[in-house]
């Protein structure tokens, strides 16, 4: 085995408080806008993973990343968790980009496609989600991943939960308190 040279890395992030509070006030399209813009913070997710949203439009939301070493994983691959954290915030984004202000979302499920690997060699992704349905509690979005020459390196569907104000989500057997 060949001699190991460590590496380093700092991240930093600003504050997600504002941010939050600011996701409460403003309509998901005018709150992911504020982002872009660089109005509102990041998502620390963001910063720690270096992506960052490059468009956004009523259903649509970019993100791009150009995959480095330090997404790899123990084979010498980026790590399938980087496609999936862009697949989740570019559809819940998509998603987020359809409802007014004071309502919320959560991803309930996440489907994954992957079809080719990514390296560091890869270049600059960029991840594409799109609204499919976005009802009184259930929104469904799907996304796909391809590089600066078109090619897809994966694609992905999504269920979103929408908390309205007043709703009283609850599973069966919770308790009512």
């Amino acid at each position: 085995m060949g001699e190991t040279t460590e590496r380093t890395r700092i991240v930093a992030w600003q504050d997600p408080l504002p941010g939050s509070e600011a996701a409460r006030e403003l309509g998901g399209l005018e709150y992911l806008r504020a982002i872009a813009r660089g109005e509102l913070p990041a998502a620390p997710i963001a910063d720690l993973m270096e992506f960052s949203l490059s468009e956004v439009e009523e259903g649509r939301a970019v993100f791009g990343c150009v995959p480095a070493e330090y997404h790899y994983n123990p084979i010498g691959t980026v790590h399938g968790g980087l496609a999936c954290t862009l697949f989740d915030s570019a559809m819940g984004c998509a998603v987020h980009t359809m409802l007014p202000a004071g309502v919320a979302y959560t991803t309930v499920e996440l489907k994954v496609n992957f079809l080719r690997p990514i390296t560091s060699e890869t270049g600059r992704l960029l991840c594409e989600g799109k609204a499919i349905h976005v009802g009184g509690r259930i929104a469904t979005a799907e996304a796909r991943l391809y590089d600066e020459a078109d090619k897809l390196y994966g694609h992905a569907t999504t269920t979103c939960m929408i908390f309205r104000e007043g709703s009283k989500e609850r599973s069966v057997g919770e308790s009512r308190r």
